[in-house]
């Protein structure tokens, strides 16, 4: 086991669903997924410094929408790894809140990786992190997984093509549980059983038009606003594909080239939505870094 070691920086990167089949409900209400997960180039910064006591601290654009204290993710994620050691924690929150990219969830990853380092200890293997939410076991591999059950199971997949996203949250919230109740059908089909290997984006963007996000229609139901940046995104240059990441309100168009994944960014930019270009995170995902 590593000793102490001084701050450690860890990023949290946004959490893509390319594909979100429901299969399923188990008798408790949670509902069985099958889907596609990535991750990108664009996320919150966690950093942890050695502290008596444990604190949190959340800075950034979207710091607004993100609570601080015993009530944020980071902080049980800290309190699960050991509920009585010290840590001064800073969150950068650049990610908006509850927007379908895992954004607490990859947060909460982060602070396990750092916090493992920072005071010596071992990191939990993904699935051991599920009490923390169903999202936080695939935030903790940080890979390109096909991800299954309630999210706690976690099956390997082939790296994807280089591709580059434009993401867009349009400023409007829906909550995760009135998106699973506006679902006409909860045992949907899943992915094929062998997923392909896919050469480039071009060919990811038709894999990804063959199969499906069940949550976007209920969610698009909910909030409207949801269509609007989906064919917002769809009507930019060099877009092959646009879909809902998660239960929404983020939805994520897929390019080929940066150049026109920063061009549609900076056309779709308006006064109340978020709008960021990234590319996706090549395999391994992202580590912990010391200051």
């Amino acid at each position: 086991m590593a000793g102490p070691t001084a701050r450690v920086t860890a990023f949290a990167p946004a959490k893509l669903n390319l594909t979100l089949h429901v299969t399923g409900r188990r008798a408790d209400g949670y509902h069985l997924l099958d889907s596609l997960v990535t991750f990108a180039d664009v996320g919150d910064v966690l950093t942890a410094a050695p502290a008596a006591a444990l604190s949190l601290a959340v800075t950034g654009p979207m710091a607004a929408g993100c609570p601080g204290g015993e009530d944020n993710l980071v902080w049980r994620a800290a309190r699960a790894l050991d509920p009585a050691a010290g840590a001064r924690l800073t969150l950068d929150k650049q990610l908006p809140a509850a927007a379908g990219l895992g954004g607490g969830s990859s947060d909460a990853a982060a602070a396990l990786r750092a916090l493992a380092r920072l005071w010596g200890r071992p990191c939990p293997a993904p699935p051991d992190a599920l009490h923390l939410g169903a999202d936080v076991p695939v935030c903790l591999a940080a890979r390109t997984v096909r991800m299954g059950g309630i999210g706690e199971v976690l099956a390997p997949a082939r790296a994807l093509p280089p591709a580059w996203v434009v993401l867009v949250n349009p400023g409007v919230g829906v909550p995760t549980a009135a998106v699973f109740a506006a679902l006409a059908r909860r045992d949907n089909p899943p992915m094929p059983r062998e997923l392909p290997r896919l050469a480039d984006a071009a060919a990811l963007a038709a894999f990804l038009r063959a199969m499906r996000n069940d949550l976007e229609a209920p969610a698009a139901s909910l909030a409207p606003a949801i269509d609007a940046a989906r064919a917002a995104l769809v009507a930019r240059p060099g877009c092959l594909l646009a879909r809902m990441s998660g239960s929404g309100a983020t939805v994520f168009g897929l390019f080929t080239d940066p150049v026109a994944a920063s061009a549609a960014a900076a056309a779709l930019a308006r006064p109340g939505w978020w709008v960021r270009d990234a590319a996706l995170l090549a395999d391994p995902g992202p580590s912990v870094a010391p200051r």
